[in-house]
């Protein structure tokens, strides 16, 4: 039959169907606001109920706009005890496997794609610049429609970053660096405008302090993000609880999102209780909000169309999922996304970082003393019981902490690789490595701290005045 879905549709995952649907949803509006021929709206229409009744038939479930299958954040390791499965939402990651999250079935169930060999060159390419080692490793592994952002700049077409942090603590640690590093490289080698969202009105929500600690970690949290290096002129830092009173362009985008996402269909994506706040049900939509170029009139001109890419963890999709759905609904593109793998616990990539235990992972406040200490004392080994044991069968790569922490910040590719092999052949013991993740992370911390003295409140005031960048619209 014409325009019935292809027989492959039975390998599709949930997601994959979900987002299927989504998109044939879209073209049916697209051609009946068009005006387009009878026929192929109807032919459209087809398609869609056939792809619909394959989603029921494969989820149990009815479609409903907005509202991802249930079992998403589920990832099962290949077996059927329900503690060997992996657990992925904004708040919580959960795996019982010391090599941590099992991502390629994480792709999987999300529906993203992977960020392959060809995604990659083409990366280069675009830029004139070798990809960041975060992109050569995998440790950006992820993605949502880059290869569109990459056809819009390879037509001259504008673009923006957009990234964020939820400024729990005062004192941020080594992995909260992981998308301000990438993003600014990303700002360098694109050339493009940033913004960046400090979330201190999430926190107050969901954490015990006050509105007033909240506000204070956000400014906090913004020097130790300035002093990663980034371009004042090419970006605007802003706190929820200051830019939202003072921007109707933003507002308004969060109220539209909140028009055309049903208080059901939160409470499917996040797992939100009618015992929740109505501030944490009505807060994805100002996650969503600086998706779109219209939130910031003053750098974009008022422009609604400047497509936004988002470099974050993939904990965060499930915000942006939501978001790309709301889009076309309200006259916005879609944001596009590069996820990354979480950053590990020193303490293994099975067990959790918590601001609240200073032995979980090394701050941005530590001195040399300190992280000399805990990665010795802490960090996990891959290493054998005995000497002897180690020589004869080498070390694990995959689940010591020292080769994944060196994984993020030794920049240098062949001695990384030459680590890699004399730890899994014995040659090299645990004590050595965790010298040389040492010898590593003190110099860029003591950098950090130096570069963060110099971030005076007039820099942070700077940063987060909304205001002209240095790009024309």
């Amino acid at each position: 039959m014409a325009d019935s879905p292809n027989c492959d549709l039975k390998s599709l995952s949930p997601l994959q169907l979900f987002e299927r649907v989504t998109e044939q949803g879209e073209k049916v509006r697209a051609l009946k606001a068009g005006k387009a021929p009878k026929d192929e709206i109807d032919a459209a229409v087809r398609m869609l109920l056939s792809l619909k009744l394959s989603y029921k038939t494969t989820t149990g479930q009815d479609y409903q706009a907005g509202l991802p299958p249930k079992d998403l954040v589920l990832i099962n390791n290949g077996t059927t005890k329900e503690e060997d499965e992996d657990l992925v939402d904004p708040w919580n990651v959960q795996t019982s496997n010391a090599k941590g999250v099992d991502y390629d079935k994480l792709i999987v169930r999300f529906g993203s794609s992977k960020i392959d060999t060809d995604l990659i060159n083409r990366i280069e390419r675009a830029t004139g610049q070798k990809p960041h080692h975060f992109l050569r490793r995998g440790i950006f592994f992820s993605h949502r429609d880059m290869d569109q952002v990459l056809d819009a700049y390879e037509n001259k077409k504008p673009f923006y970053l957009y990234t964020g942090r939820g400024p729990s603590s005062q004192a941020m640690h080594v992995g909260h660096l992981i998308p301000f590093m990438f993003t600014k490289w990303l700002q360098e080698v694109f050339d493009v405008p940033l913004v960046i969202q400090l979330t201190d009105d999430e926190k107050y929500l969901w954490k015990d302090m006050t509105i007033e600690k909240a506000y204070e970690y956000a400014r906090e949290n913004a020097k130790d993000i300035i002093a990663c290096g980034f371009d004042i002129n090419k970006t605007f830092i802003f706190s929820d609880l200051d830019y939202l009173g003072t921007s109707a362009g933003f507002y308004k985008n969060i109220v539209k999102v909140q028009k055309h996402v049903t208080f059901n269909q939160v409470k499917g994506i996040f797992g939100f209780t009618d015992s929740d706040c109505i501030g944490k049900i009505s807060f994805p939509a100002i996650q969503a909000a600086p998706s779109f170029s219209s939130s910031f009139p003053q750098i974009f001109n008022g422009k609604e169309n400047i497509q936004c890419l988002i470099p974050c963890a993939i904990d965060q999709d499930p915000y942006f999922r939501m978001t790309r759905d709301v889009a076309p609904r309200i006259g916005q593109p879609k944001p596009a996304l590069l996820h990354s793998v979480f950053f590990p616990a020193l303490q293994g990539a099975q067990t959790k970082m918590s601001a609240s235990d200073p032995n979980s992972s090394i701050f941005l406040t530590d001195t040399p003393k300190q992280i000399k200490t805990k990665i010795n004392k802490h960090a996990f080994s891959g290493g054998r019981d005995t000497i002897e044991e180690h020589r004869k069968y080498g070390g694990n790569c995959d689940v010591d902490v020292s080769f994944m922490y060196l994984t993020f910040f030794l920049e240098d590719d062949d001695r990384l690789e030459q680590l890699k092999q004399a730890y899994t052949s014995g040659e090299l013991l645990t004590g050595e490595l965790k010298k040389v993740l040492i010898e590593t992370m003190q110099p860029l911390v003591a950098a950090h701290q130096e570069r963060r003295k110099q971030v005076t409140d007039e820099i942070v005031k700077q940063f987060m005045t909304p205001r002209k960048l240095a790009f024309e619209f």
